[in-house]
């Protein structure tokens, strides 16, 4: 999906300023049906932007990603705190095991076909003919081509990139929660003090 949204605001980047409208906030118009682009022209618009190759890398890269991500945050939370030591190694990779199973499941929940689907359907609402024939134009386009041939490149790069700022940032987040649960668990161990019983009023 960022490899789609980059393409389409590399088209918009490749326009002259001269075809550049004033920069205003976005408004969510609904194009009337008249002047909706085809299901044909959507087709060919996809397939100008690999938009099946894009969707099926990402989700490839995905669960294999996540499970690495998982188990390198499990590791430093048990390095940073000791108490939480209590899965073994086998019991890691078991876990593991058992997310990356899980993983390629959702992903299949929702398959490509009707992400495409559904992607036709907003292009339909907010964009014009005239806007995909432009777009169209720019994909066919040496510039197009080559802008979606980095796509990959860029994503390989990038997603490291996503992973590494979360994991930096995610940390002190887990630290705190991490105490905050242990503290909780100690409150919540506390014996209750029992006053003792009073003798009977004479």
């Amino acid at each position: 999906m960022f490899g789609m949204g980059l393409a389409l605001t590399s088209w918009t980047a490749a326009q002259s300023p001269a075809d550049q409208p004033a920069a205003s906030p976005a408004v969510a118009v609904v194009v009337p049906p008249d002047q909706q682009p085809t299901k044909e022209q959507l087709a060919k618009l996809f397939e100008l932007m690999r938009v099946r190759e894009q969707l099926a890398s990402v989700t490839k890269m995905m669960p294999a990603l996540m499970q690495q991500q998982m188990q390198t945050q499990i590791q430093q939370m048990q390095k940073d705190h000791p108490e939480m030591s209590s899965m073994t190694e086998e019991q890691q990779q078991a876990f593991g095991n058992v997310m990356n199973k899980y993983m390629q499941r959702v992903m299949n929940l929702y398959t490509s076909d009707e992400m495409i689907a559904d992607m036709s359907a907003l292009y339909q609402k907010h964009l014009t003919r005239s806007d995909v024939d432009g777009i169209i134009a720019f994909y066919s386009s040496p510039a197009g081509q080559h802008m979606l041939d980095m796509v990959p490149v860029i994503m390989q790069e990038f997603m490291p990139v996503v992973m590494n700022r979360m994991q930096e940032r995610i940390k002190p987040v887990i630290d705190e929660m991490t105490r905050e649960m242990g503290d909780a668990i100690k409150s919540s161990s506390t014996p209750i003090k029992v006053a003792p019983p009073q003798p009977p009023p004479k």
